[in-house]
């Protein structure tokens, strides 16, 4: 927890730094200093409103975070513009250089940033292909996670991701946690659950919870809590599994974990060796859905096959992606690593947390195809 009150204290101080040195710089036009009669002080505060009167109108549009994210860029373009300015053209006007680079740190965040909300707004498929010497069979997987709905769609949007995944004829749908966010209306909620009902499957769709899904403010702030949540998906068909295990045709076991923020917040979750304690792993195929990944020591040793992750959302942000490894908070960051005899998927998600960028990485669900021997689904 400390690591991240430490990232939030650097975020502030960087928005401040960009506030200044944004406004320095704005300050610094020669229309400015007219309208300012040369007065440094008067050219500062003008150049200071005018952000401050821009920033007010993203805010209005996409709330705070994305405000952040998008001041964030354009400081850190226009220190790499003035600098790629100042070496290639020394020898020229002063004012010429300023208009040079403001211009082209303006056009590169929005650039760059457009290219960032494309990957967080439009949805690709990833796939996987396992295989595994058990007499298990094919058997096909969507994994999605991170949907968090209300931030790049809402719940009635989602019908549309669940229209493309009924086009894979899955054998289930795993949902890895962070179904909703601290934000998701009650009726974004019922609506995301509704559209759940229409998935089409051969053997269930399965939810374990992520560390949102619970919410961490009062319930009464988003009208409801963890109860109405699970009341909702169940309607719906979704089987959820808090330390919990479903065995399915006597081949493939799904084991659903409580999330690690169940430890963070005083509670508490069975740990590797209870969750196998009575399942068959030589024969079964095992499936582990932890939205966390944080255990991959104890999931390999207990023999799990395949361990199924979300929460880090792919890293998010360029240059900031593997920052979750670097703290030790996540295993892995995004993508297919093995183990033993243990594979581990961390999806980038669905959609997002608050933010509606993604500029390390895409959006996604993943279609995992599992080939094992013998015959149990044949598509």
């Amino acid at each position: 927890m400390m690591i991240w009150i430490l990232i939030m204290i650097a975020l502030i101080c960087a928005f401040l730094a960009g506030c200044i040195y944004i406004s320095t710089r704005i300050s610094r036009l020669g229309i400015i200093r007219r309208i300012a009669s040369g007065k440094k002080g008067a050219a500062f505060v003008m150049a200071f409103a005018i952000l401050l009167l821009v920033t007010s109108a993203v805010y209005l549009v996409l709330g705070m975070m994305n405000t952040i994210i998008i001041l964030l860029h354009l400081f850190a373009f226009w220190m790499l513009c003035d600098l790629i300015v100042y070496l290639l053209f020394k020898k020229k006007d002063r004012r010429f250089k300023e208009y040079y680079a403001a211009g082209a740190a303006v056009v590169l965040t929005i650039v760059y940033l457009a290219a960032g909300w494309y990957m967080a707004h439009n949805v690709s498929v990833t796939y996987y292909t396992l295989e595994t010497d058990k007499q298990v069979g094919n058997f096909r997987i969507i994994l999605f996670a991170d949907s968090h709905i209300g931030t790049t769609f809402d719940g009635r949007g989602f019908y549309e991701q669940i229209k493309r995944m009924n086009e894979f004829s899955p054998d289930v749908v795993l949902i890895a946690g962070d179904y909703v966010d601290d934000d998701t209306t009650y009726e974004d909620m019922i609506d995301a659950c509704n559209a759940l009902g229409e998935l089409q499957t051969s053997y269930g769709v399965y939810f374990a919870f992520g560390n949102h899904d619970k919410g961490y403010y009062d319930s009464e702030i988003r009208g409801y809590g963890a109860d109405e949540l699970v009341a909702e998906l169940t309607r719906n068909g979704v089987i959820v599994l808090e330390d919990d295990n479903v065995l399915i045709d006597e081949r493939y076991c799904i084991i659903g974990r409580k999330d690690r923020s169940e430890e963070q917040h005083g509670s508490s979750r069975a740990s590797m060796d209870e969750l196998m304690s009575d399942i068959d792993s030589e024969e079964k195929y095992t499936i582990l859905i932890d939205h966390q990944p944080h255990d991959y020591d104890a999931q390999e040793e207990a023999g799990v096959n395949l361990v199924l992750s979300g929460h880090t959302h792919g890293g998010q942000l360029f240059p900031f992606n593997y920052v979750g490894e670097w703290t030790k908070e996540n295993e892995k960051t995004y993508g297919l690593e093995t183990r033993g005899q243990t594979n581990y998927i961390v999806t980038s998600g669905i959609s997002d947390w608050a933010i509606g960028f993604k500029t390390g990485c895409k959006s996604e669900f993943a279609v995992i195809d599992i080939n094992g021997t013998g015959s149990l689904n044949e598509n």
